[in-house]
């Protein structure tokens, strides 16, 4: 709210005021004068710049001192401060009036005390918390956007802590505060304020549970971080410095964008000012920064694999050999989860998706575990929820789960360009039904987090013709130096979402059969659910005919995708994962880097 403030004088008597830097204090002058006055005249400090506004309009230049105007209603005293004050009341205006004849009659006057306030942010996104940046109290999209960006410190610091650090509001160590973004109060002026003012932090209660502020006490004996703002506490007194001084605030998000919740979240500092004893405070002074909760990010086959998951049971022994085999030639690490973890549920797909939340400060991957209940639900929190790795889920409240909420369900497709729009995010799959009451879907809770992230844009495709009913069943991404090649079956959809070619279009072959209920799954092991790991292919051995010594469904994948430069492993996966209507991809799980585009740049 920098802008202009309207202070009462009177005659024959003084008053005292604050005047933040950069804001304007005006004043009805013809109001303030006595009846028989008919010019007046000012007189200020050095500190002080005074115009004089006939019908709103500012006289040009300096007023000359000796100067008289003639009192005509309207008239306005407009006066500023360029620089804080070292002392309370070291500033004044006096404007004085006179009668015909240019007799002095009386005079009103008004001491002064500069300050200035500002609070600031990383507005730019350069990592740096600039002064008053014009930009920080909106937020815009795309490579010249502005706007400073939180991240959801949903990752778990402290091992003694049960879970996420966005629950909890302690920090435990400063490493709590490099997921947090900075920000600055920055104050200027006397020692103390005058009488009768303070300095409010606060936040707006619709965004009280969807961020958290932390600011350091006692910085030169054991610094301690103390929760300030968010959920309960909706604003907090800071204490006047004195002098130039920067308070150092730590900000951090507690809510991943959602249905009900766009991503922006607001915080203001004000200035009160107490008329009398008994009157509320009133704000003369605020100012406000923005910032955009960073999203949820997740990441395509195409991106380089750091980690492969796979649950350990007690006839899967040879396939997890298989994978590590695989794992070692594509050069990344095997991850795998025991029994006293995993209770049972082999699907590691079905359970988690792996992604990542990212801000110019800072990125860290995050694991979205999925509704389903099957024995997997505590491997991501007790396996991978820690330092610098997040944890999110949703789960339904009177929705029922199905089969279309495991994230064999989910998929994303390379970076695309659609009809001249870029999606340099991919686009996140999602199988779904055709909109009949019997059809199975994703729960909407899912969904609408999903659509909430808005970097990714959905599509749904039509999955529910399988007996399992996930996207993967039909299509994956696999790299290629020369374009985005997919191997689905809902060709249509995905040509136009994702503005696909036909020659970026591989079909593998596959054979399904009728369940009783005229569901289909796969007749011999489908390929299309494979891991890839960069140019390594773990594909789901299909036990074809053999002609020549050689399966000659292998041979003719071979002969689709060696030439794009990728290498096919084929993996056994019938005994352990097919004849319980699953493949490869469906035990397995890859978490993969981050995309090296920032998503801010983006224009969703």
């Amino acid at each position: 709210m920098r802008g202009e403030r309207t202070l009462r004088l009177q005659h024959g008597s003084r008053i005292q005021a604050l005047c933040v830097l950069g804001t304007h204090l005006a004043v009805d002058v013809h109001g303030a004068a006595p009846a028989r006055a008919v010019a007046f005249g000012v007189k200020h400090t050095e500190g002080v710049s005074v115009e004089v506004a006939a019908r709103g309009r500012a006289e040009e230049g300096p007023a000359p001192s000796g100067t008289r105007w003639p009192l005509d209603e309207g008239m306005v005293l407009r006066f500023s401060m360029s620089r804080a004050s070292a002392e309370v009341n070291d500033n004044k205006v006096i404007v004085s009036f006179y009668a015909e004849g240019g007799q002095p009659i009386d005079q009103a006057g008004v001491f002064l005390t500069g300050i200035g306030l500002s609070l600031d942010v990383d507005a730019d996104r350069d990592g740096v918390v600039e002064k008053n940046n014009p930009n920080k109290a909106s937020w815009t999209w795309g490579p010249e956007g502005h706007g400073a960006i939180l991240l959801v410190s949903c990752d778990r610091e402290s091992p003694l802590s049960p879970a996420p650090d966005c629950d909890d509001e302690r920090v435990f160590s400063k490493e709590d505060l490099l997921d947090m973004s900075r920000m600055v109060l920055r104050t200027e002026g006397p020692q103390h304020l005058p009488r009768g003012y303070e300095i409010v932090l606060y936040v707006p209660v619709s965004d009280a549970d969807k961020v958290g502020v932390f600011h350091v006490q006692n910085p030169f004996f054991g610094q301690r971080y103390v929760h300030v703002l968010g959920r309960r506490k909706l604003c907090h007194t800071v204490q006047h410095a004195g002098g130039a001084a920067e308070l150092n605030f730590f900000v951090e998000g507690l809510r991943f964008p959602d249905d009900s919740f766009p991503g922006l979240v607001s915080i203001h500092v004000s200035l009160l000012e107490t008329l009398a004893e008994g009157i509320p405070h009133t704000p003369i002074f605020t100012d406000t920064v923005v910032f955009r909760v960073a999203p949820w990010i997740m990441t395509p086959n195409t991106l380089a694999p750091v980690n492969v998951f796979v649950c350990s049971m007690k006839d899967n022994y040879l396939f997890v050999k298989e994978v590590k085999n695989l794992v070692n030639k594509a050069g990344c690490d095997l991850k795998v989860c025991f029994g006293y973890i995993n209770r049972g549920d082999r699907w590691m797909q079905d359970e988690i998706e792996f992604g990542y939340t990212q801000a110019p400060h800072k990125s860290f991957p995050v694991v979205l575990d999925s509704p389903q209940v099957r024995g997997l639900e505590q491997a991501p929190i007790k396996e991978l929820l820690g330092p610098d790795f997040g944890y999110v889920s949703r789960e339904p409240l009177f929705e029922a789960v199905s089969s279309l909420d495991s994230f064999g369900n989910l998929e994303v497709s390379p970076p695309v360009t659609v009809a001249g729009k870029e999606f340099p995010l991919g686009r996140i799959l999602i199988g779904s039904s055709f909109p009949t009451p019997a059809g199975r879907r994703m729960t909407r809770v899912v969904r609408d987090f999903l659509f909430a992230q808005q970097v990714q844009a959905p599509v749904e495709l039509y999955s529910d013709w399988l007996a399992t009913g996930h996207v993967n069943e039909f299509v994956t991404f696999v790299p290629s130096p020369d374009t985005k090649r997919c191997i689905d079956w809902n060709r249509d959809i995905l040509k136009k979402e994702l503005g696909l070619m036909e020659e970026d279009i591989i079909d593998l072959p596959a054979l399904f059969k009728l369940d009783k209920q005229g569901k289909a799954m796969p007749y011999f092991p489908n390929m299309v659910p494979m891991i890839i790991l960069a140019k390594d292919l773990g594909i789901p051995k299909p036990f074809g005919p053999v002609l020549g010594g050689e399966c000659c469904l292998e041979r003719h994948v071979r002969s689709l995708l060696e030439p794009l430069g990728l290498r096919c492993h084929f993996l056994e996966d019938v005994a352990s994962y097919h004849g319980r209507l699953g493949e490869v991809r469906c035990g397995t799980n890859v978490q993969r880097r981050p995309f090296a585009f920032c998503w801010w740049h983006a224009t969703p």
